[in-house]
């Protein structure tokens, strides 16, 4: 998306396995590990000279793909969403290789890459943001896991007196069975998983988004951040360690972080948790989103991933 704001000619290499783009893609098939060098495949791949191959970060690791890249004078970079996976020793060079991270704690997890810094932006098609206005209630966007720990913000809500909406898929049930009561309360509306227009209008109906996770998981990059300042939506995030990407996301104009200490109970995040809340839900949506737009926009990502470091 940024690629082409910025007025860059974009193909989109690979299967389609997402339909509807129409005919404002161009969409080539071409999957770089299925490729021989020296093919006519690959002959007609290196006569496009591409400048930058923006890819996923299990890509660059992966022999096959790197065989047929090497002989391609380009750039790869790529976002690393995940804070799992690993990457064999030597892929990023920093310069025709570059590798990108979101927070200061995946930048140390991922250190011996030299990766840089920059916030991920996603922009999903037909989700567009409206001019911001005051919100009511809260929402917590995100799959329902205990990873996640939507419970958390259920508490915080009922804590800060206010309606909150849960949207998302349920990935563990057991993890829902367990917390029934909190998640079957009066104060909480479930509106299920969202796409397009429909997630946009949720966030950007809402006093304030709440973000939280578990005390172990390691976030690699959250959408939904960039997706709620663009929508004039402060957040409320909860955190357990600095450096996080709450706190890279996030400023005193877009929301407020609740920190809470690992080694005791949920009740004492929730409370933290509401405290930011009832901060967050003072700032101004315009604000917010002026802020958001500026931070999280996707021509200035784009560039920012396919511009060398000096």
């Amino acid at each position: 998306m940024g690629a082409k704001a910025a007025g860059e000619d974009v193909h989109l290499l690979g299967p389609g396995w997402r339909t509807g783009l129409g005919d404002a893609w161009d969409l080539r098939p071409t999957r770089l590990e299925d490729i021989e060098p020296g093919s006519v495949a690959f002959k007609e791949l290196r006569a496009t000279r591409y400048d930058l191959l923006l890819v996923g970060h299990a890509y660059p690791s992966q022999p096959n793909w790197r065989r047929v890249w090497s002989e391609l004078d380009c750039d790869v970079a790529t976002f690393q969403h995940s804070s799992v996976d690993r990457h064999a020793p030597g892929t990023f060079d920093g310069e025709r290789a570059r590798l990108y991270c979101y927070s200061q704690e995946m930048r140390d997890r991922y250190a011996e890459h030299g990766p840089l810094a920059d916030l991920s932006v996603n922009l999903g098609t037909d989700e567009e943001e409206p001019a911001a206005v005051s919100g009511r209630d809260l929402v917590w966007l995100g799959r329902i896991d205990e990873e996640k720990s939507p419970h958390l913000a259920v508490e915080a809500a009922r804590l800060a007196g206010r309606r909150i909406r849960i949207v998302g898929p349920v990935f563990d049930q057991d993890y829902v069975d367990r917390h029934r009561a909190l998640f079957g309360s009066d104060h909480v509306d479930w509106l299920g998983e969202l796409t397009g227009p429909a997630k946009i209008a949720a966030l950007s109906d809402a006093a304030a988004f709440v973000y939280t996770c578990s005390r172990t998981y390691v976030e690699a990059g959250a959408a939904v951040f960039g997706e709620s300042l663009r929508a004039g939506t402060p957040v409320a995030a909860l955190t357990w360690r600095p450096g996080g990407c709450a706190e890279a996301a996030l400023c005193e104009n877009t929301g407020a972080l609740a920190g809470a200490d690992p080694e005791r109970d949920d009740a004492q995040a929730a409370l933290a948790l509401a405290a930011a809340i009832e901060r967050a839900v003072l700032l101004r949506p315009q604000e917010v989103q002026e802020t958001g737009m500026r931070r999280f926009d996707p021509v200035r990502h784009f560039r920012a991933m396919a511009t060398r470091p000096s």
